[in-house]
């Protein structure tokens, strides 16, 4: 993949954001998905709770996830590895090229390998949190402010920016110094030049300090334009 010079997400690619209809999503393309707490809810209040939610991420990957996450979370930790180990990354429902989990949110660049595999796959994950989150902190009613939203990534630049834009996430938002403190991503996979929850090495065509140079690049103005944007 071409490394392009210069480009950041602006007001244009954000603003159709709350205007996003639902549609089917193609299989074979890739999309920007995320989702928010209902007004804005800090439901990830601990490690602990990051922790769960990227476990689900890992385990509704697997082929034999067919128990819910409750009962798979009180199943030996070796009957837990035997299912988890046996994930097949060529029959998976989508592929996760990067994520990012937020106090209040998640962000996910994923490609969509089965019909409804990527709404299939978040109903799960997202049903699955809620219960955990509601049962632990004695609370009911919905989690998340509705469906999740989805923008199309038509170009491989777009992409790897946008794998710019979500690991960057926490860095704007002023919740570690620097992108690689927060563990609730995927960045340091790419750092580590690791494929653990993500499948991105086959896209995109770079190497781990590249990458890092990359992101930083705009870590500093990045930050910036979300100051400006909380203030308005």
């Amino acid at each position: 993949m071409h490394v392009p010079g210069t480009c950041i997400f602006g007001k244009k690619y954000y603003n159709r954001i709350m205007g996003i209809r639902k549609v089917e999503l193609s299989n074979e393309q890739y999309y920007h998905v995320f989702n928010r707490s209902i007004a804005k809810y800090e439901i990830f209040t601990s490690d602990r709770e990051y922790q769960h939610f990227i476990y689900s991420l890992r385990y509704y990957l697997a082929p034999e996830a067919h128990l819910k996450m409750s009962r798979f979370t009180e199943l030996s930790t070796k009957n837990q590895m035997k299912i988890l180990n046996k994930r097949d990354r060529n029959n998976q429902p989508i592929d996760i090229i990067c994520y990012c989990i937020m106090p209040t949110h998640f962000h996910l660049l994923v490609k969509q390998n089965k019909d409804f595999g990527v709404t299939n796959y978040l109903r799960l994950v997202q049903n699955s949190y809620s219960h955990y989150f509601n049962l632990k902190h004695k609370r009911s009613g919905p989690l998340w402010q509705g469906k999740f939203k989805n923008i199309q990534v038509k170009s491989d630049e777009q992409l790897l920016h946008l794998t710019r834009y979500i690991h960057l996430n926490p860095s704007n938002s002023i919740l570690v110094d620097k992108p690689e403190e927060w563990l609730s991503s995927s960045y340091n996979e790419y750092l580590n030049s690791n494929e653990d929850l993500c499948t991105y090495k086959d896209i995109i065509d770079i190497d781990s300090s590249e990458y890092q140079n990359f992101v930083n690049d705009r870590k500093d103005y990045q930050r910036q334009l979300h100051l400006i944007k909380s203030t308005i």
